[in-house]
């Protein structure tokens, strides 16, 4: 809370439509809003407006509501000069990682997602469940088009395999056919890696991008704002994806080259079965804060 708090210092009223008030990850103490704040909060969940912790929710429509509150605004210019601050990392907790290479020879996330972002389609469909990397993604994969990202809700783990590849049913049953590709670390992977059998089984060609770093990052990134280090359990050594994949009925290839990532993943969309593309790349710890 406390660094959230700290960014709305200075403005008199937040307006929060169609999202909790508040989902911390990772939680710090501190106030909510700054002195001198007002929230509203719009809603058409009644659960989340029962449980917003401060200011005042509207149980509403947000596309009427919005237009409604248009209405009453008048002309307002600005009470100060003083320039917006831009934000880099967007939907990102933590921002993007400044190597562009890493020094123990194996490709970095960034370089992965700036090879994919060379070949993908225009009309993709991005799925994520890889926090430790997620600044990165971004950096190379804005999100400018509605319906085209889905990720999970302050991370809760283990849902976004096997919606990918409800999604990718979705779009063969409504006969839009948007590509699917899902970019997941190899912690994330174990949660629920039976859901590329079912993807097989359907005959659905989702390209799965697992990035393979031998650990759980993002909770070494915890242990570091914890100040808990040495926490047992979060290294992932002797797993074989690509044994895996195959054993589930997916096409699988282990690949460290980027021109090869770029043409298997060119080539996954036009086959009638999932590919994993088992990605190593350095392991790299990024700040939560």
């Amino acid at each position: 809370m406390g660094p959230l708090g700290k960014k709305l210092e200075g403005h008199d009223v937040a307006l929060v439509v169609g999202a909790p008030v508040f989902r911390y990850y990772p939680y710090v103490p501190g106030p909510y809003l700054p002195d001198g704040m007002r929230l509203l909060h719009i809603s058409d969940d009644p659960a989340e407006t029962a449980r917003a912790p401060v200011g005042d929710s509207l149980l509403g429509d947000a596309v009427l509501s919005l237009a409604a509150l248009t209405k009453l605004l008048g002309e307002r210019k600005p009470k100060t000069d003083r320039p917006r601050e831009k934000i880099t990392h967007r939907m990102a907790p933590h921002p993007p990682n400044q190597a562009k290479a890493s020094n123990d020879g194996l490709l970095t996330a960034a370089e992965v997602f700036e090879a994919l972002s060379e070949i993908r389609p225009a009309n993709a469909i991005l799925v994520e469940e890889s926090p430790s990397n997620l600044a990165d993604l971004h950096t190379w994969w804005p999100i400018t088009e509605p319906a085209s990202f889905f990720t999970f809700a302050s991370g809760g783990l283990g849902w976004n395999l096997p919606a990918s590849v409800g999604i990718a049913l979705g779009e063969r049953e409504t006969g839009r056919n948007r590509p699917v590709i899902m970019i997941i670390g190899d912690g994330s992977f174990q949660y629920s890696v039976q859901s590329i059998w079912t993807a097989a089984q359907h005959h659905l060609p989702i390209l799965f991008i697992v990035l393979r770093n031998g650990e759980y990052c993002i909770l070494k990134s915890f242990a570091e704002l914890e100040e808990t280090p040495g926490v047992p359990g979060l290294d992932l050594p002797g797993i074989d994806i690509v044994s895996l994949a195959k054993g589930y009925g997916c096409d699988g290839a282990r690949l460290d080259d980027l021109d090869a990532i770029k043409r298997a993943a060119a080539e996954a969309w036009t086959k009638s079965k999932p590919t994993v593309l088992e990605i190593p790349i350095s392991p790299q710890v990024p700040p939560l804060m």
